[in-house]
This record gives structure tokens, C-alpha cells and sequence, in this order.
């Protein structure tokens, strides 16, 4: 629509351009894109009323700075009316249609368990009953009170039914109880919702919504599962990754290949199986830093590692072995900034010994990350590393940002010049 307003190029581009940064801008603002499963039409045409009158004074703003391109105002406004008209018709359509492919088809939907057994639980139940465009499948309501009630059973059939989320009512769930659900959810990347008794909030970081009337708490809030904060990550990457593959390794590569040759016999790159996203496993990739070896994917690296070969002490020191990971994050397997993944081997390990360690999955991993810029990187020598690893991972999926990632990554470009201890 924007091409009847222009008779030049470049104007139009320039409009492009200006509208559509500010366009993407208000709406984190107006949350224009943060539709869940219980929003209702009327919460969309509120967003669309809110997104509208931003994106008209935008469009003004644009005529009013490009005061050389001479429009009326009527004309302006009848192209913001269309422009949002569209938009609407769009973005009810998606709604519906995603309504519709729940109640008809049975997709889209998330399996749900009920812990407590009481009317707030019942009035849930019968309100998601009522309404499968929310695309909620309940399966079964345990009561706590009962004395046949038995955690281990609870969480052998979430396990075994494959149940995506957990509905505790707190009236029913006594403390020791709902700390051993959270523990059960984080380690198997279960997701948990309280129906809470009273209307205090015990944390900031939960999220409150309703359904019907009923009022739920979300655990925890992710903002990188919110689909345009996962669109900004995700363009951040391949933009950043392009930039280091195209303008770096283009010619970094040749030459780091040629001293890795001759120092030893093998491959230049070394790749390695690892947990991603949701624990799906990829395989990451490096400069070969080590002489071929047969445990190289059981043991990690130690401070005078006889397997580390002069070129590799020098790679691992400034980081360089890490670049083609880049190459990962342009595939979508890895980001730029997110926790470190793991060796198999160890991410095992680490998930049966280290509490909450699995929650770290819940975003994709990345070549460096808050907890590798705040002294726990590198080897891992007692338990306290990876907790103290684990700690800073989930407050980093906790509190994404943009200027969050990129003080991370001035970070990394800091210590790997100045150097670190444990940079071995």
C-alpha cells in the first residue's frame, strides 16, 4: 500500500525503513504480539486499538518530517485506516483459525494434570472443558489429601503420558510437596501454574492470568518464549554470525588450519555431540585444539592437559577455538549469547547430581554467556562451578534483553584480550 503514496524510490524505502523499526518498537511496547492461549477477542482489539493510534502518529511523524513530500492529511489518515484494517483482518483470522484448528483437529493443544482436588481445581477443569479453543487437554486431578496419594506415582505419570503442564493448587499443597513438584517440572522441562488460595504474590518473576474466573500463577515468565523477543534473538544471531563468519573466519580459517597441520596429524575442526534446546542434542563445532584422542568426548580439558597441543593452548587462551560455532548459531542450533552446553556425557551426569540444571535448556544454548563472563567458565572442578554456572543461566532466560546479550558479548571480547585463569 505503500507504493501509492511515493513517486520515488527512495521515498518509499525511506518510509519502510522509519515505520517499520518503529512499527516493531511500539509493539514490544503495546505488547501487540503477546497473544496466549486464554486471550480473548476483545483483549486483541484492545492491542489493535493501543498498536493503532502508535502506528498513526508514527506515520504522521514521517510526514511531518519529510515535509517535502506533500500529502493531505485526510489521504494519510485513510492509508493508516487500510494499513490497520488489514492488519486486523490478519491477525483475527490467524486467532481464529488456530481456534478453530484446536476445537476441530485436536492440534496445537498442551496436556495438563491437576494437583489438589477441590472447587477452584474443579471450576478450572470444567472451564477448560468448556472451552477447547484454549487447547487444553486435561488428563487426570490428584488429590493430595487422599491417603492413597503418592508423589512418585504423580510423577511416573506425567512422564509417561508425556503431560506438558502442572496445575497445583495451593490450598491443597503443602510446602514440602510443591517445592518437590517445582524440583520434578525444572528437571524434566515440565512447566507449572499455581491456582493460588489468596491473592498474594509471592514473587515478581510469576506471571498472573485467568481463566474464566479462576485465577492462575505461572512459575516462571521466559521472555525468549514470547515470539517476538524470540524473532529479535534469533535476527541478532544470524546477523552477528554472518558478520563474524563472512568478515572473520572468511580468513582466519586458512591460516589457523595451516598451524593446526603442522603441529599434528588430524582434522581442523573438531565436532562434538551436545544438549541443546529442550535437551535435543547437536553437534557443536571447534578448532582442534587437542591431539586426536578416543575419550575426548567423555573428558574435559584440565589445567596441563597433556592432550593440548601448543597451537591449541594458544586457541583456547583467546577463545579462538570457539569461533566456528558461529557457524552453529547460523543454523539455528546455537545462539550468540545463552548457557554453555555440555558434553553428553556430563549433561547427564550434571542433570541427576546438580538441582535445576535442566532448566538451562529451556533456551538455546550459546558460544558464551553470563555465567562464562562472571568467572565460571572453563573446567568445571567441584559442584560449586556448575551451581554457580546454573545460577547465572536461569537468571539470564529470566531476564533476556538485547543490551543484556550485547554486554555480555563486550564482555567476552574483554577477557578473552586481557585474558583468563581459567582459559586453559
Amino acid at each position: 500500500m505503500a507504493a501509492g503514496f511515493f513517486f520515488e524510490q527512495m521515498e518509499m524505502m525511506n518510509f519502510i525503513w522509519f515505520t517499520g523499526l518503529a512499527w516493531v518498537l511500539s509493539a514490544m511496547k503495546t505488547k501487540f504480539y503477546e497473544v496466549y492461549r486464554n486471550t480473548r477477542w476483545f483483549s486483541i482489539f484492545g492491542m489493535l486499538l493501543r498498536q493503532g493510534v502508535m502506528y498513526c502518529l508514527i506515520v504522521f511523524a514521517f510526514f511531518g518530517y519529510y515535509h517535502e513530500i506533500d500529502r493531505e492529511t485526510l489521504e494519510i489518515f485513510v492509508y493508516c485506516v487500510s494499513t490497520l484494517g488489514i492488519i486486523a483482518v490478519l491477525k483475527f483470522m490467524a486467532f481464529f483459525f488456530i481456534k478453530r484448528y484446536r476445537t476441530a483437529l485436536g492440534g496445537n493443544y498442551r496436556t495438563m494434570v491437576v494437583v489438589g482436588d477441590n472447587k477452584k481445581t474443579s471450576n478450572l477443569v470444567q472451564y477448560l472443558g468448556n472451552n477447547p479453543d484454549f487447547g487444553y487437554q486435561y488428563k487426570k486431578t490428584f488429590d493430595t489429601e487422599h491417603e492413597s496419594f503418592d508423589f512418585q506415582e504423580l510423577c511416573a505419570y506425567i512422564i509417561e503420558n508425556n503431560i506438558d503442564e502442572i496445575f497445583c493448587s495451593l490450598a491443597e499443597t503443602k510446602n514440602k510437596l510443591l517445592n518437590d513438584i517445582i524440583e520434578f517440572a525444572d528437571n524434566n522441562l515440565r512447566s507449572v501454574k499455581f491456582l493460588p488460595d489468596n491473592k498474594q504474590i509471592f514473587t515478581k518473576k510469576l506471571r498472573f492470568d485467568y481463566f474464566g474466573v479462576t485465577p492462575i500463577l505461572s512459575l516462571r515468565d521466559v521472555p525468549l518464549e514470547d515470539h517476538i523477543n524470540k524473532a529479535i534473538k534469533r535476527g541478532f544471531d544470524i546477523v552477528f554470525s554472518l558478520l563474524v563468519i563472512l568478515g572473520l573466519l572468511s580468513w582466519l580459517v586458512p591460516i589457523v588450519a595451516i598451524f593446526i597441520k603442522m603441529e599434528s596429524k588430524g582434522p581442523i575442526f573438531f565436532k562434538q555431540s551436545r544438549n541443546g534446546l529442550d535437551y535435543n542434542e547437536f553437534m557443536c563445532y571447534k578448532f582442534r585444539s587437542m591431539t586426536p584422542n578416543k575419550n575426548a568426548h567423555l573428558h574435559q580439558a584440565t589445567r596441563g592437559d597433556h592432550r593440548i597441543t601448543k597451537v591449541g593452548a594458544f586457541l583456547r587462551k583467546t577463545s579462538i577455538d570457539e569461533l566456528p560455532q558461529f557457524w552453529n548459531v547460523l543454523l539455528g542450533d546455537m545462539s550468540v549469547v545463552g548457557p554453555r552446553p555440555h558434553m553428553v556425557s556430563h549433561t547427564h551426569m550434571y542433570a541427576a547430581r546438580i538441582d535445576k540444571f535442566m532448566v538451562r535448556h529451556l533456551v538455546k544454548p550459546g558460544i558464551t554467556g553470563l555465567a562464562q563472563v562472571n568467572g565460571f567458565r572453563g573446567e568445571i572442578e567441584t559442584d560449586e562451578d556448575i551451581k554457580g554456572r546454573v545460577k547465572y543461566d536461569i537468571f539470564y532466560l529470566e531476564n533476556w534483553s538485547v543490551l543484556l546479550d550485547i554486554r555480555v558479548i563486550i564482555q567476552t571480547v574483554i577477557n578473552a584480550v586481557s585474558g583468563e585463569d581459567k582459559a586453559y
